[in-house]
């Protein structure tokens, strides 16, 4: 591909430049292509869907009680009165393998340290998995709230306390999520076309791309991270947020793609800065990756009147295809407060709006008005996650809640991080660990690369030469390895995203050496115009 054809490709999103890419990686059909560009885990936890089968297999018997003298086929709605007994005689004749003992194990656990009715809980599980009738109330599932509540306090708070009171709304992954918020906060008029928007960058590329679409018109102000500082957020871009023409500040933390966690010395400054100069701030904080890091704390505990918490089970738990995410937010909050201080013009266009579902409009959370924006207000009453999948969520939740040595979790760490250590010793170049660091994705800086290879002139040259998408398509062609660009992700050096989660430990030892020696050819070329 031409260099002005590499330049026509420049303002492509890089998700959307990744299948170019594979189709260069894939032209060779000899050569196996190495796809580290998306990062869908290559991981999974099992024993939740362990559980989730042997649940199907009892919501069954129990769907079968109601009309078995039909033979036909043909079930009814479970009943609740004696559910849990009855599920003790169905444990007892199975062959006591892990779904069943982890069933067992959360039916004591939502009493024991939820105060869950046993029997309200696994009433409400067998039907969302029989998926009989629809989610009540839309929102999310009342036991399941309960359940997802105390996951996120146990991974998002750290040592802070909550008082747990906040709501969730379970979504169809953490992009619908990202969809439904900038809907709700734009038709309530709490964004409009021309307010600014801050986002720490680099950043989730559709965080970039959805605030300038035609509909909500923002202009994006950047609160950039210091590469230099393990990806960190300066005191002066922390400024940045003092303007009050900032409405919101989205942040994905730890970050995507440098894949590093804010410092408790940098969450401290936005809460402080926060609390005493910008109490009208609205915070969106993506935390997905929070549960890959050490002693994780999010801005949603610590700044928990501001922020809105975005939150997937998908990388976690190896649940892309699930589609599970959620939005939290606490009772008390700035979003509400903000609509209550409208102007009576913009209260009586949003009265219009939600009059079909309450008559006091002006008194819907915006928690609520989250769910109905979501159909269009009109189909409030079908909103939410299926019941399946909620379900699977409630489990994958327990799952966490449960594990009390956190062996899981130290598994999937352990796993990436050393991943990310085979990469790099096979560029040839030294990985430190830096303890904010993650690693699912690894930012590799070929800028930086070149120069610890091959000294400040080579670098000097290859910045000049604005190399960054030609080599990803050399990369792709001549090897079969596909990255995703820097660039898409408000990266300012020329880079490459690499996902740690989604191949082999092998591969990426194949990545590492198909990196070098790309760079080596580049410095063959440098060599040549030096002579």
């Amino acid at each position: 591909m031409s260099e002005q054809n590499f330049n026509s490709l420049a303002n492509l999103s890089p998700f959307e430049l990744k299948d170019k890419l594979i189709a260069a990686a894939s032209s060779d059909t000899e050569r196996l292509m190495l796809n580290a560009g998306r990062g869908n885990p290559n991981f999974l936890a099992t024993l939740p869907r362990r559980a989730f089968l042997t649940l199907g297999e009892f919501a069954i018997r129990e769907s079968e009680r109601s009309y078995s003298f039909l033979d036909s086929g043909f079930g009814g709605l479970p009943e609740r009165d004696g559910i849990v007994q009855r599920f003790e005689a169905f444990a007892a004749h199975q062959d006591h393998g892990e779904g069943v003992t982890f069933l067992r194990s959360t039916i004591s656990y939502v009493k024991d340290r939820l105060g869950l009715d046993r029997d309200a809980f696994l009433y409400e599980m067998v039907g969302a998995f029989l998926g009989c009738t629809y989610p009540t109330p839309p929102r999310m599932l009342s036991h399941t709230e309960e359940i997802v509540k105390a996951y996120l306090i146990q991974e998002m708070f750290g040592p802070l306390k909550s008082d747990g009171e906040f709501s969730i709304f379970a979504t169809e992954g953490g992009t619908a999520a990202m969809t439904y918020i900038f809907q709700s906060l734009a038709v309530n008029a709490l964004i409009q076309p021309g307010d600014k928007i801050a986002m720490a960058t680099p950043i989730f590329s559709p965080y970039l791309e959805i605030p300038v679409l035609a509909e909500y018109g923002l202009d994006i102000v950047d609160i950039r991270m210091d590469r230099t500082a393990d990806w960190q957020l300066p005191d002066e871009e922390i400024a940045k947020l003092l303007d009050p023409a900032i409405k919101v500040f989205c942040l994905v933390n730890p970050s995507n793609p440098p894949s590093s966690k804010l410092s408790d010395a940098v969450l401290d400054k936005l809460a402080e800065l926060v609390s005493a100069q910008r109490p009208d701030l609205i915070i969106v904080t993506d935390d997905v990756y929070g549960t890959f890091a050490d002693d994780f704390v999010s801005l949603f505990a610590k700044c928990p009147r501001n922020t809105l918490c975005v939150y997937s089970f998908s990388k976690f738990f190896g649940a892309t295809g699930w589609r599970l995410g959620a939005i939290a937010l606490h009772h008390e909050n700035i979003i509400d407060e903000l609509i209550a201080a409208q102007t009576e013009t913009e209260k009586s266009a949003t009265d219009a709006r939600y009059v079909t579902l309450t008559s006091e409009p002006r008194k819907l959370a915006f928690i609520d008005r989250l769910v109905a924006d979501s159909r269009a207000v009109a189909l409030n009453h079908t909103a939410g996650l299926s019941g399946p999948q909620q379900l699977q969520m409630a489990l994958f939740a327990l799952n966490a809640l449960m594990d009390r040595l956190d062996r899981y979790k130290d598994a999937a760490k352990q796993l990436i991080r050393r991943r990310y250590q085979t990469l790099y010793r096979n560029i040839g170049v030294t990985a430190d660990y830096q303890p904010n660091d993650v690693n699912y994705y690894s930012l590799i800086d070929l800028q930086e690369i070149s120069k610890e290879l091959y000294g400040a002139q080579f670098q000097a040259w290859f910045i000049e030469q604005d190399i960054g998408t030609a080599f990803l398509f050399r990369l792709a062609e001549e090897t079969g390895v596909v990255l995703l660009p820097g660039k898409g992700f408000e990266v300012v050096d020329t880079s490459a995203r690499v996902s740690l989660a989604n191949l082999t430990g092998f591969q990426y030892e194949a990545i590492g050496k198909a990196t070098r020696r790309v760079i080596d050819e580049y410095y063959e070329s440098f060599t040549a115009t030096q002579r």
